[in-house]
């Protein structure tokens, strides 16, 4: 499935190998960006562009990592996965990610003094 969001400095990003887990209540794929002229395209930006290809309510229930740059720039590779909800994500998202995306509560997850 190759679905293509355009923007004004021509971003494109193509979702493949799309599933739809049920056990988990999410859609997991890997992302294709093609991001000519750019170094990369932040997280934040991804997630916006996601949340509008594929109608997703609440850009807190989408998570993306795992990003490489291939040798030469232009493109970058990772992974995606949409959760139904935030609180089933927060259900089965490691608690790094959450932190990471600041959907989890940091004070809980400090070191011990």
């Amino acid at each position: 499935v190759n679905i293509m969001a355009e923007s004004k400095a021509s971003i494109t990003i193509r979702t493949r190998k799309f599933m739809t887990n049920r056990l988990l209540s999410r859609k997991q794929f890997v992302i294709d960006v093609l991001h000519p002229g750019k170094a990369n395209v932040s997280k934040a930006e991804l997630k916006d562009k996601l949340a509008t290809m594929y109608e997703v309510k609440d850009p807190n229930s989408i998570f993306v990592f795992k990003f490489r740059t291939h040798f030469g720039g232009g493109k970058s590779t990772g992974f995606g996965l949409i959760y139904d909800s935030v609180e089933n994500a927060k259900k089965y998202e490691p608690k790094y990610r959450l932190i990471r995306t600041k959907a989890g509560d940091a004070a809980k997850a400090g070191k011990k003094k």
